[in-house]
């Protein structure tokens, strides 16, 4: 049996911190950490929890869990526009094991190295299994993306192709565990679209990750910006094998309201599209737009039923 305090030494710390790299004055192994942010940047931080069951199944390779904690918290860095810098990880777990714990810390530790994050701290204790992922990125004054900057005659636009979190899940539940299949990489190894965020934060007016489904998410932009949508459902890029899997409407739905996508929404003046469509290009990322911004609320343009996006109490996928 090994102690929290040994799971931590031996596979949850950080093999080595560079202080004059990374701003990490003192890192993990105190009672907290001393961190020196870039002069003249903002500090930007979000949380996420991913609890089993609920995010991610009880079967899930150890290594997927510890990247997709990692990368869904990120994720919300890129939507700000934000370059990563710091991230603290609290991790709950039923039964000291160790073997999981070790294939876990490779995935969360291999994703920290690919987007140069340094775990600075954190947490082990017991309980329901769940992995908690507070992150800390910079980005310049004023440069920061928000959900309230969109204006009505802004093109609506998206990273990357939709509908693969919702894919990946209908893949694993029949059975595919195949990390390298198209849908489930989508489901269980998401890439946080930080190049994007941060190439798009002189060009777009407004971001957000569809975390919780295409239309759940870009409600919450229309209500901060207070204009309405005209919605091109045909122009949605779909997630490849998509619709081998779900038929057509069973894709369509995946892709408005699946959720675990991960991909950016952004809003940008027409003159900004063809130059944000060159920036993303260049690092081998598709911006498709989708529909505009008008004046009013709600969204156009929808010609069959969909459900809800996801939420924790009262609605959401399984």
């Amino acid at each position: 049996m090994h102690g929290e305090f040994e799971l931590i030494n031996r596979w949850l710390a950080p093999a080595h911190v560079s202080t004059m790299d990374t701003g990490v004055v003192l890192g993990a192994g105190d009672d907290a950490c001393l961190l020196s942010p870039t002069a003249g940047q903002q500090l930007v931080v979000s949380v996420d929890t991913s609890v089993e069951g609920h995010h991610f199944p009880a079967e899930a390779p150890a290594s997927a869990v510890g990247h997709r904690a990692l990368a869904v918290s990120l994720s919300d860095l890129a939507a700000m526009g934000a370059r990563p810098r710091w991230c603290l990880m609290s991790l709950a777990l039923p039964v000291s094991d160790a073997a999981w714990v070790a294939e876990f810390a490779k995935g969360f530790h291999a994703l920290c190295d690919a987007v140069k994050v340094n775990l600075v701290g954190g947490d082990v204790t017991a309980g329901e299994r769940a992995v908690s992922v507070t992150v800390m990125g910079e980005a310049e004054p004023a440069r920061a993306l928000r959900r309230s900057g969109a204006r009505a005659g802004d093109i609506l636009a998206v990273t990357g192709a939709l509908g693969g979190g919702a894919g990946g899940l209908a893949a694993w539940q029949a059975g595919e565990r195949d990390l390298q299949h198209p849908l489930l990489s989508r489901y269980l190894l998401p890439q946080p679209r930080l190049e994007a965020g941060i190439a798009l934060a002189e060009l777009a007016s407004s971001a957000i990750d569809i975390s919780d489904g295409l239309l759940a998410d870009l409600g919450h932009v229309l209500e901060a910006s207070k204009v309405g949508a005209e919605l091109d459902a045909q122009a949605i890029p779909l997630a490849e094998g998509l619709v081998d899997m779900l038929g057509e409407e069973g894709a369509m739905q995946a892709a408005l309201s699946g959720g675990d996508d991960y991909e950016l929404l952004v809003t940008l003046a027409p003159e900004q599209l063809a130059a944000a469509q060159a920036e993303l290009a260049s690092s081998g990322l598709a911006l498709t737009a989708i529909g505009r911004l008008v004046e009013g609320s709600g969204i156009d343009g929808l010609k069959m039923p969909t459900k809800a996006g996801w939420q924790h109490f009262g609605g959401g996928q399984p």
